[in-house]
């Protein structure tokens, strides 16, 4: 039997389990999201979040509360009468009435394997820190930080070529298959929890545009994973002749120097050990290119350096 469901859920990851659980026979009753913000090239046009996008597309009723701690709050929650919410990047937290509303309770798809990179930027973290795997995991949510007993679990290895936004759409997809086999268990009354270790608990403190700049003295696969880890947004940066250039594809090269130099005309970059060659970059103000096209209009060779 179809599940009436809530489903709260905010950028573009969140879209494949929302299709996926309508796709399944899910009665979607409501659909929460973040609020439009600003946005077009003047910034005065409200832009809808992605979630509420499709949402609308299926017509589905869409909130957005600015808060769901209050009594009004609840009493609208309640009102639908769910089996069940379903979480997916919301970005609001749930206060334990919200939590208590669904006779079935609220599950979450969260983007790392817990209890490691709880918080807001598993995918990020997990590529910066050079983790050798990911994956996603469905939990029944408490009110703790991804603190809630774990359901099911898939994992994902992670490569040196991946970045963020390659991990992002794998996870989302995937982590879709794994919330639909999730609610079909709940509603067979065959889903089982297990609590979460309580060692090995990592926190993924959100992106902070201040740690985006490029340490040249680091390792070279340190270096390839914190460009990976950041592309496409923030995106690392670095200095050449003054100008800021973004660093958002890179590979593992062979060579030695002073951190930072230009070790040929290939854009091949000594670091701290070894070497990388970027693959695709984006100046200021400027569209993401490819190193060789950058090169047919910008001579970059030694001595010349990146700082």
């Amino acid at each position: 039997m179809p599940l009436r469901l809530i489903f709260m859920g905010t950028p573009d990851f969140s879209v494949p389990t929302l299709l996926e659980l309508v796709a399944h026979g899910h009665e979607i009753v409501a659909v929460y999201t973040r609020a439009p913000k600003p946005g077009g090239r003047r910034g005065l046009q409200l832009q809808p979040t992605p979630v509420e996008e499709a949402a609308r597309k299926l017509g589905v009723p869409v909130l957005t509360p600015k808060t769901l701690k209050t009594e009004a709050a609840l009493d609208e929650f309640s009102a639908f009468e769910a089996d069940a919410a379903v979480v997916v990047a919301y970005g609001m937290i749930l206060p334990q009435s919200i939590l208590d509303a669904p006779k079935l309770g609220c599950y979450n798809l969260h983007a790392s394997l817990l209890p490691r990179w709880r918080g807001a930027a598993p995918i990020n973290r997990a590529i910066m820190a050079g983790d050798a795997e990911s994956g996603v995991m469905v939990m029944k949510m408490d009110v703790g930080l991804d603190t809630g007993d774990v359901a099911m679990a898939e994992r994902l290895a992670i490569t040196d070529n991946m970045t963020a936004v390659d991990l992002h759409d794998r996870l989302s997809r995937l982590g879709a298959d794994l919330m639909v086999r999730a609610v079909a268990a709940l509603d067979r009354g065959g889903l089982q929890l297990k609590k979460q270790s309580e060692e090995g608990v990592t926190y993924a403190a959100k992106i902070d545009k201040a740690e985006a700049r490029i340490d040249w003295s680091k390792p070279a696969h340190a270096v390839l994973r914190h460009i990976h880890g950041l592309s496409p947004f923030p995106g690392a940066w670095a200095e050449l002749e003054n100008a800021r250039v973004k660093v958002l594809r890179c590979e593992l090269a062979k060579g030695s120097g002073a951190p930072g130099e230009v070790l040929d005309g290939q854009l091949t970059i000594a670091c701290g050990e070894g070497a990388i060659r970027i693959l695709e970059l984006q100046r200021e103000g400027k569209a993401r290119m490819q190193a060789t096209d950058f090169l047919r209009g910008v001579k970059v060779e030694p001595p010349m350096r990146l700082s």
